[in-house]
């Protein structure tokens, strides 16, 4: 918790390259079961320093992390059926797959190297299409409409209309089936893409329905889009919520209830002085089961929206505003949901389990110390084995913490030209960085700007 704290710190300061030195000094910690999340943080705060090739080298090690550990070794399930979920190797929610390759496809997007983004594209695709088969309940996480909206982009930037329709139409059914799990409604920027390029295709079926569904949303023809530039501001706003433990002590006798109510009640703080307490406590009881189960911490983004500005050289500005295009902190509230009745079942299971195994340690320690010995040995021995069990219960915290609360886009169309680029949360002061930052665009162009707001 101290490394994500400094990370965050550094990236308030708006020094992202500290913060990926931090990631990168604190390998060892990570530890071989978090290679995968060493990779996802490695890769997001690399990417937000700018050093975009080294980003994606990271982003791709996650990933074939991700895909070897689709098998387990049955050692390692024991070992964490008796210790917690820790032991397991983190291979990261379904979303935080899918990120992976977005965030790959906007390195080289910001690189400008089109091709190699919709390569990821693509992936992405593939990933979202066997998500749809393998997640049959309809409230589950099975689409991304963030991903495929940025499919759609990449294709437009890339000229091949056909496919960007396709992206753009898959993404505005994406938003609407999963709104009620992702809390996002289609950007109206969507809305105007697939009007567009009905257009631009010739399909009067299609258009016309969209202009029935969608009459207060205005569009320009593809033709005309064509002759400019684009900016497209990615802004990653806020912190993607941390977890904490929830300890749920299980008294199995009055005095034993009695001890919990006075310690501090069924929910305890998850300090380790207050652990360390209870486990000599409930070891001297010996009749308490502790359970840890995870509980999500939001940490919300107070920004929602900025606007950006692009001013040419004979001083004319064109200003638009971003719209919420993802929710991650949703995703990762019911990526939890749907995960933890087997979590407490687990738990459960664990802990009745490292207290039968402490009951047989103590019955095996008194026949082997003697009558006379026996009750100070099993005294000993309970407190050893049983405080062990309370101390040793912790819930599985990790997660892709880097990530931010939510994905804001903005985009913008202009001619070709110079222009400086300001970029003003709402709320704040001050334009960021990026605001003294110039463009060249050419017709035809697509410019790609990546921002991070911790607020």
């Amino acid at each position: 918790m101290n490394r994500y704290a400094l990370i965050e710190q550094n990236l308030l300061a708006g020094n992202p390259a500290q913060a990926a030195a931090i990631v990168e000094q604190a390998e060892k910690e990570y530890g071989g079961k978090s290679r995968v999340l060493y990779g996802m943080d490695r890769g997001l705060t690399l990417q937000l320093a700018g050093d975009y090739r080294q980003s994606t080298m990271a982003l791709e090690q996650a990933e074939e992390a991700v895909e070897r550990l689709y098998t387990r070794t049955i050692r390692s399930e024991t070992a964490a059926f008796l210790t917690s979920d820790n032991a397991l190797p983190y291979e990261g929610d379904a979303y935080e797959h899918v990120m992976l390759n977005v965030l790959k496809a906007l390195n080289y997007a910001v690189e400008g190297d089109v091709q190699e983004a919709l390569v990821e594209a693509r992936r992405i695709d593939h990933r979202l299409n066997l998500l749809s088969d393998r997640v049959k309940e309809s409230g589950g996480y099975r689409n991304d409409g963030f991903a495929r909206y940025l499919s759609g982009v990449l294709y437009e930037a890339a000229g091949d209309l056909n496919n960007a329709f396709i992206a753009y139409r898959n993404a505005l059914e994406a938003y609407e089936a999963m709104r009620g799990l992702s809390r996002i409604a289609p950007p109206r920027s969507l809305l105007a893409d697939v009007l567009c390029m009905a257009e631009a295709l010739g399909l009067a079926t299609e258009l016309d329905a969209y202009r029935r569904r969608f009459p207060d949303v205005a569009w320009e023809l593809a033709s005309a889009r064509q002759q400019l530039a684009q900016v497209v501001m990615i802004s990653y706003n806020g912190r993607a919520p941390r977890k904490e433990d929830r300890f749920i002590d299980l008294p199995i006798s009055l005095d034993a209830l009695q001890l919990v109510l006075l310690n501090r009640g069924l929910s305890q703080s998850s300090r380790y002085r207050d652990r360390t307490m209870d486990s000599v406590l409930y070891g001297l009881s010996g009749r308490v089961v502790r359970v840890a189960l995870p509980r999500l911490v939001s940490q919300k983004t107070q920004v929602p929206f900025e606007t950006m500005t692009l001013t040419d050289a004979q001083g004319s500005s064109l200003t638009v505003r971003s719209e919420p295009a993802h929710n991650l902190t949703a995703l990762a509230e019911k990526s939890l949901d749907d995960r933890m009745p087997a979590i407490t079942a687990k738990a459960l299971a664990r802990a009745a389990s490292k207290f039968a195994l402490a009951e047989g340690a103590i019955i095996g320690a008194q026949q082997a110390a003697g009558r006379d010995a026996a009750p100070w040995v099993g005294l000993l021995v309970g407190i050893l084995a049983k405080g062990l069990a309370v101390a040793s219960e912790e819930a599985d915290k990790r997660s892709w913490q880097t990530l931010p609360d939510e994905i804001h886009v903005a985009r913008a169309w202009v001619p070709a030209g110079r222009y400086q680029l300001a970029i003003q949360p709402s709320g704040q002061r001050a334009s960021i960085e990026r605001g003294e930052q110039m463009l060249d665009l050419a017709s035809g162009q697509t410019a790609f700007i990546l921002q991070r707001v911790m607020q």
